[in-house]
């Protein structure tokens, strides 16, 4: 179970920004709609532990995000719950495979390159392991930065705006793929965005 309770942010005294409660169920798939500048980032960013709210708590895993420590926060988010943000953001120094490896280490476990490759298989992209971000397609940059959120099996799996820059059929794609990816990691999924177009691939909304 996933929760978000009574939880607000002030950028400032005159700007706070306050969201209804939301309980969501393991294995879950859920849709945040909403258009820009209503808040959705904000919402996004306190749920998966990267922006401490002025008031409210998050609970995952029966966890209080914002009673932990800032470096116990940081693990307990690399172990348990996994980020697409809108742009690939990927060392581009390191291969596809050192890039999973860097997000296996940063929540404390050890480099698992059989792990690597089964995520990267169900993602088509297991011959670009050894690749570079700058030889990549940008659509296989977005698999890999799934694999990426994916890799140590979250808990909970965000994507921020994943179809925004996309046409119809590459928008699909990415929603049937990050559905499949949730799916085979027993993950709940949450995506944010303000696109129309996918709403009706879920069921669950939470509309802002």
């Amino acid at each position: 179970m996933i929760i978000a309770q009574s939880v607000s942010h002030s950028y400032s005294p005159d700007h706070t920004l306050s969201f209804k409660d939301w309980h969501i169920s393991e294995t879950e798939q859920w849709l945040l709609l909403g258009d820009s500048g209503s808040g959705k980032t904000t919402l996004i960013n306190i749920i998966s532990g990267l922006l401490k709210p002025t008031g409210g708590k998050v609970i995952i895993k029966e966890t209080d995000l914002y009673l932990l420590k800032d470096k116990d926060r940081d693990h307990f988010r690399g172990q348990h719950i996994g980020i697409i943000f809108q742009k690939p953001h990927l060392i581009k120094s390191l291969t596809v495979m050192e890039n999973l490896f860097i997000a296996q280490s940063f929540a404390l476990l050890k480099e698992d390159k059989l792990r690597v490759e089964e995520v990267l298989d169900s993602l088509g992209i297991v011959h670009k392991k050894n690749a570079y971000p700058s030889e990549l397609s940008y659509g296989q940059l977005q698999r890999v930065s799934i694999a990426r959120a994916v890799i140590n099996k979250p808990t909970l799996l965000i994507a921020d705006e994943p179809t925004s820059s996309l046409d119809d059929r590459n928008a699909e794609t990415v929603i049937q793929l990050l559905a499949e990816q949730s799916r085979l990691n027993g993950s709940t999924l949450v995506v944010s965005t303000h696109d129309q177009r996918v709403k009706d691939s879920f069921d669950k909304k939470y509309i802002l």
